[in-house]
């Protein structure tokens, strides 16, 4: 292990995946991330941490938890199964779903003409449509008064 390290992730008999933190590391900060990440304290043992339900998908959520401490600029250690820079998963095979196909055959529909509409629409400007002159008169209307009711 390296000298500044702050992490250390690793498989536990007992306890299945952990993780503790270095001295470099304050207890109360490493705390707050572990726990973030979906990590408990372990409480027979000061500062050993370990994944909650981690028959949940437990090595992708610790990798998980090693990704994003590192994407934070601290230096943790993993053990090879639990570190994603040295082990990634295999990429899983596609299965065929026809989802190619049927994308394929809406990219060559939509770059068609469609058969409804006859011709192409024509690019050419807009003619203006003349604005009427404005009256050199100002028109009034004249309401006749209202004696009942109230004024306004």
């Amino acid at each position: 292990m390296e000298p500044g390290t702050h992490f250390v992730f690793g498989t536990h008999t007992d306890h299945g995946f952990v993780a503790t933190f270095t001295s470099s590391m304050p207890a109360h900060l490493a705390a707050w991330f572990l726990t973030r990440e979906q990590f408990e304290p372990v409480l027979d043992t000061p500062g050993l941490f370990r994944l909650t339900e981690p028959e949940r998908d437990g090595p992708r959520r610790a990798r998980q938890a090693v990704h994003d401490l590192r994407r934070h600029g601290y230096t943790v250690y993993a053990d090879h199964a639990l570190d994603p820079a040295a082990s990634s998963s295999p990429p899983r095979p596609a299965r065929p779903n026809g989802l190619m196909e049927r994308r394929s055959r809406l990219a060559q529909a939509a770059a068609g003409r469609s058969p409804q509409r006859g011709t192409a629409p024509t690019t050419a400007t807009p003619t203006a449509r003349p604005v009427p002159p404005k009256p050199t008169y100002s028109p009034t209307a004249h309401l006749p008064v209202s004696t009942t009711g109230r004024h306004r």
